[in-house]
């Protein structure tokens, strides 16, 4: 949706990855800006799909948990936008997929797939 202002609503997802082993911060892996709550949760749910193959029995039960019934209940949560998380455990790698209500603005528009310069100037959040 495209507000007057020029702004336009949406939502900001990430993937973060985070060794278990280590004691580093989580990396993010990829982002991507979606202008609806089906956008959002269907980038979630794709990217499942394509591991899910390569996951051991654990990481894959919860990953097609989330695909046959998280997944209506993480919409339900973005159209009352509300922020979302899923999260898989392979071995000893965490991988976290992050949904939030986002407004955009003109000035900071993607070119392609790449972020603006800005975004590496910001400390990744690490929930609490």
């Amino acid at each position: 949706m495209l507000t007057t202002s020029g702004l336009r609503r949406g939502f900001w997802c990430e993937c973060w990855t985070q060794d278990l082993t280590e004691r580093e911060r989580p990396a993010l892996l990829a982002s991507f800006d979606a202008y609806s709550a089906s956008e959002a949760d269907r980038w979630v749910a794709a990217t499942l799909r394509t591991i899910s193959p390569a996951l051991d029995s654990d990481a894959s039960d919860v990953a097609w948990a989330w695909l046959s019934q998280g997944r209506i209940a993480t919409r339900q949560a973005l159209l009352r936008s509300e922020p979302c998380t899923v999260t898989i455990t392979q071995d000893q790698t965490r991988i976290t997929w992050t949904i939030r209500p986002a407004i955009f603005l003109p000035l900071a528009h993607r070119q392609g797939t790449e972020l603006p310069a800005c975004a590496h100037d910001f400390e990744p959040h690490t929930p609490d």
